[in-house]
């Protein structure tokens, strides 16, 4: 079994809210990992098709607003309907050239009304298949006002020989028992995706490294004003705040000794791959393994309901 594996960080922008051109960019951002050597390779959250930057700057919470109405549709009809293929051409790429990917994206969940958006991390193995949709458990503050609450059903982990992967979305990954249900699965390399920011992933990217004992990739999106387009609505409104960036990035990679492999890349888009040594796992187990060795089952026990939650349930004959 090899012993190594080479990870590709992917931190580019989406052509913000249009759903075909930021899969035409992604597409394109995995065959230039693939040409890198990437056997895996991780964007940022939501990227497609985009963060919902407007609600903090538009008046998101105004109740009853006729333009956050028109704004909340629009975002809707971008958003990814996975069982109608919207992921197609991107599992077509990560067959074609065998290489795995996390995606974060915006989905409209048809078993929940279909109306409804999800923040979800979507894990696609290297013979193209979706393996995992992991919803976001809990929106962060203004984010509440689109994305819904998720469930636990995509808190999973996979093989990608010789590592076991899982990833979680944004500010879960401060959460302690959402990071322990993947630990207790065994992950190794864990991913940590982001809309963008340095001053979320340069401290809890090793932190987690050390906690974990495991390799740990920040990946984030990157969002300037160019990356709007022109015909955004509520455009005016959004870019009058003229900020550099609405996003910086800030995607990293640190090993289980919490060193960096890749420091914070800040404020350019840019696609990156090191390969990482399952050995240094190894290494790092052996004075602590947080689900292994140091763990007390006796003492303390997490429950996971991994249930897909629905709100309705149909008894046909």
């Amino acid at each position: 079994m090899p012993q190594t594996l080479n990870v590709s960080i992917a931190q580019i922008a989406p052509v913000w809210l249009d759903k075909a051109a930021t899969t035409e960019k992604i597409v394109y951002a995995v065959n230039t990992a693939a040409d890198q050597g990437g056997q895996l390779v991780v964007f940022g959250e939501s990227l497609l098709p985009g963060y919902p930057f407007w609600l903090e700057l538009t008046g998101g919470a105004e109740f009853n607003s006729t333009k956050q109405k028109q704004m909340h549709a629009h975002y809707l009809r971008n958003a990814i309907v996975i069982d109608e293929g919207d992921l197609q051409a991107i599992q077509e790429v990560c067959a074609q050239r065998q290489i795995a990917c996390y995606l974060g994206t915006i989905e409209r969940a048809p078993d929940r009304g279909g109306k409804c958006l999800y923040c979800s991390l979507v894990y696609i193995d290297a013979q193209g298949q979706i393996a995992s949709v992991h919803r976001k458990l809990m929106p962060t503050y203004e984010e509440r006002l689109t994305w819904s609450p998720g469930d636990g059903h995509g808190l999973q982990v996979h093989s990608l020989p010789p590592f076991t992967v899982g990833g979680l979305n944004c500010w879960e990954n401060w959460m302690p028992l959402a990071r322990a249900a993947l630990y207790a699965q065994g992950e190794d390399l864990h991913i940590a995706v982001w809309p963008g920011g340095e001053h979320n992933t340069h401290d809890l990217t090793r932190v987690i490294a050390k906690e974990a004992r495991s390799f740990v990739m920040s990946v984030s999106g990157l969002m300037r004003a160019q990356d709007f387009p022109a015909d955004t609505p509520l455009i005016e409104e959004i870019l009058a705040h003229d900020k550099p960036f609405y996003a910086n990035g800030g995607s990293c990679l640190a090993a289980p000794d919490g060193r960096w492999l890749i420091e914070p890349i800040v404020g350019e888009e840019r696609i990156q791959t090191v390969e990482i040594d399952f050995n240094e796992v190894l290494q790092e187990r052996q004075n602590f393994d947080p689900s292994g060795h140091y763990s007390r089952p006796d003492v303390t026990k997490l429950t996971v309901d991994r249930r897909r939650q629905s709100v309705a349930q149909f008894l046909d004959d």
